[in-house]
């Protein structure tokens, strides 16, 4: 049986998000609270949608860092290794080892890590 929370406590809460410092993130952050908003309940707000774009453009990974994962040398046997021992996917295998260098040992103990 699971104890009372503390009335001051909300499940799922950790910290006040922190607020935007520029009138575009503020627009941005604005439109996407809108989102939030029950799907079943008419807010009355109209969603501004060049705010909504830019914030979509800014959770996209940007192009750079792409290309820089696409520039690590990866090794076809440090693929299989993880695909046997982590039981992933080649494709997921190889980002995960370009997201670590390349390190075998560090792409597995990333694994393991998020996992836990």
């Amino acid at each position: 049986m699971a104890e009372p929370q503390p009335s001051n406590i909300a499940e799922g809460a950790s910290e006040e998000p922190a607020l935007p410092t520029n009138a575009e993130d503020r627009k941005a952050a604005a439109a996407l609270s809108s989102l939030d908003a029950n799907a079943e309940e008419e807010t009355g707000k109209d969603v501004d949608t060049e705010a909504l774009g830019a914030a979509m453009k800014n959770l996209d990974v940007k192009e750079g860092k792409k290309a820089e994962l696409a520039k690590v040398k990866v090794e076809a046997v440090d693929v299989t290794l993880l695909v046997e021992q982590l039981e992933l996917t080649k494709f997921k295998a190889t980002e995960l080892l370009r997201q670590n260098d390349g390190d075998a040992v560090k792409a597995m103990s990333a694994y393991v890590t998020a996992a836990v």
